[in-house]
């Protein structure tokens, strides 16, 4: 029968070890107060995260030593949905302190909100010895700065029209940017189309639109001029739209323009819709009682009966 190996060897092993970690733990302490370590940080600037920003903030942290060992470090972070990079251990001398820096970066576009950054510090080593302490973390709050982008499209970029004519425009605005957004919304050149001779209405002046939602449709209500006489002209209607937030908050109002070419051709004469009206009222009568008198000559051509001629025709 084949004997089990002996467990006895590997069982020595581990009480030499764990007695030498216990012997070289006991001779750290007779050397004076237990390791330790303290770490702080300071609160980093907002991330940016509009397209062509660096999206990184840097978190500046200084661990100190209080005690008179020498110490290893380990540094853990924990970011969340945030990217960050920083060492993974450093030496602390006796009684100094060190200095580093974590990075965190954030995505494109990433919705406006905060991230908790969490860095912890552990002694793990005392003057070339294995120690097992007590991790101290620090935390810090991320920001991630909202940014204002827009877009205005329309299906249409030409119209021609008559004079006098109702017609609605409809101009999709978007918002591409991170967080909801007020965007208001107008004519820009409102006062010159008036004085042409355009009525122009539109019945919201501003809208509120979640980030990357669909867009949504403003409606500019629009009767073309009826100058008296002939139209043959080019006009420019500025449809703009400007984010609440970049005047509030980003200092540069941040808009957009959609131009629309209207070409007005044809000819309005005051009372003329009326003779039109009366016209066509005319024609059509005379239309229904030529159909009535043909009508009734069918009928007479159809008739059995012998005709009569008048004698007095000959």
């Amino acid at each position: 029968m084949t004997k089990a190996p002996s467990v006895r060897p590997a069982l020595m092993i581990l009480a030499v070890y764990f007695l030498s970690t216990w012997a070289g733990a006991a001779a750290v302490q007779a050397q004076g107060p237990v390791p330790d370590i303290t770490l702080s940080c300071q609160q980093p600037q907002p991330i940016d995260v509009y397209p062509g920003a660096t999206r990184v903030t840097i978190i500046d942290c200084t661990l100190e030593n209080p005690t008179i060992h020498q110490e290893k470090v380990n540094v853990q972070i924990q970011s969340g949905s945030l990217a960050a990079a920083g060492p993974a251990s450093m030496t602390v001398g006796a009684q100094s302190d060190v200095s580093f820096q974590v990075v965190a970066r954030a995505e494109l576009r990433m919705p406006e909100g905060s991230q908790i950054i969490s860095i912890t510090a552990e002694v793990v080593q005392a003057d070339g010895i294995t120690w097992v302490g007590t991790p101290t973390t620090y935390k810090v709050l991320a920001i991630i700065r909202q940014f204002s982008r827009l877009r205005v499209a329309s299906e249409v970029a030409f119209l021609q029209l008559r004079p006098k004519v109702d017609y609605m425009i409809v101009f999709d605005v978007y918002n591409d940017g991170n967080a909801m957004d007020r965007f208001n919304v107008g004519v820009e050149n409102y006062d010159e189309l008036n004085d042409e001779g355009f009525q122009l209405s539109i019945p919201l002046v501003s809208v509120e639109i979640e980030s990357m939602a669909p867009a949504e449709k403003i409606r500019v209500q629009m009767r073309t001029p009826k100058n008296q006489g002939w139209t043959d002209k080019y006009f420019s209607l500025q449809f703009k739209a400007t984010s609440e937030y970049s005047v509030r908050t980003e200092g540069l109002p941040n808009y957009q323009v959609q131009t629309m070419t209207i070409y007005i051709r044809g000819v309005y004469l005051p009372g003329f819709e009326l003779m039109g009206t009366m016209m066509i009222t005319t024609l059509a009568a005379a239309a229904l009682a030529g159909r009535y008198r043909d009508d009734e000559d069918d009928e007479d051509d159809d008739s059995d009966e012998p005709r009569v001629l008048d004698a007095r025709l000959f």
